[in-house]
Formats: C-alpha cells, structure tokens, sequence
C-alpha cells in the first residue's frame, strides 16, 4: 500500500468516485477523510497491478457495498447517458467502441465530450480513451472508445 499523501499528491486530492477535494488534513477516521482505493487493476503478462486512487473514507465504503456510481455533470446537455462507470469497466475488459450519450446538437456534444474526457483522465488514467461525434436523425451520437 502506497503512502496516503503520495496518493493524494497523484490525484491532486480529487476523489476518483465523486470527483470532489478531499482535505488532505482530515482525520481518516472522518466520513470525508482521505483514504486509498485499489480499484482498478490493468493487465501485465504475469497477472494484474492494482492502481490506487484517492477517495473520501465515505465513497471508498460504499463502493464496496454497490458499484461506484460516477454521474454526469448538471453542466452538459446529454440525453439517455449511458453508465459512465460501468461504460470504461467494459471496455477495459472488452476494447471497442460504446455509445455513451445523445445529445441535441453539435456544441452541445462537443461540451458533453470535453467535460467526459476530462472526467475519465482522472477516473481512468491508464485508459487511452477517446471519443466521437456523428450526427444522424436530428442528434449528435458520443461515443466512447478505447485506444
């Protein structure tokens, strides 16, 4: 397990759950305190390497009870969201290509897109992720695409 204010320093003392600052000053006994995940792990030819992530004592609890749950931002106009969590989990086991959202027009998809590739930089660092905009019936698709 790695020091705490490593971890902290490496996320910049964002929670990779909920995407909010953890004071790095908190007590860790304290439902907002600062604690490591090892949530994620990613492939080598001799097994797997688990990452640790910083999160607040509260989400890193949770999550161990239900699936993380990483919302979309109030900010972007997207319709019919796909699972942002559950979306990078099966393309990290799967590659490919998802669609993750709707969105009504063209700036619209092209905000949705900036704000979920700088969400997933901090989710998902070790993901080459990308993502695509194609317009068709009146509406722009974003996809979500590994590599």
């Amino acid at each position: 397990m790695s020091d705490l204010n490593a971890v902290g320093e490496q996320d910049n003392w964002i929670c990779w759950l909920c995407d909010k600052p953890v004071d790095p000053v908190a007590s860790v006994n304290s439902d907002l305190g600062p604690s490591t995940d090892s949530f994620a792990s990613t492939r080598v030819k001799k097994g797997v390497v688990a990452i640790e992530r910083l999160a607040h004592r509260q989400c890193n609890t949770q999550k161990g009870k239900i699936s993380p749950i990483v919302l979309w931002s109030k900010d972007v106009f997207v319709v019919d969201p796909s699972p942002i969590f559950e979306t990078v989990e099966r393309l990290r086991k799967k590659g490919g290509r998802e669609i993750i959202a709707r969105c009504p027009g063209e700036l619209e998809a092209n905000e949705a897109s900036s704000w979920l590739l700088d969400r997933l930089e901090r989710l998902a660092p070790e993901l080459d992720l990308s993502t695509e905009i194609k317009s068709g019936g009146g509406q722009y698709l974003l996809t979500l695409k590994i590599g």
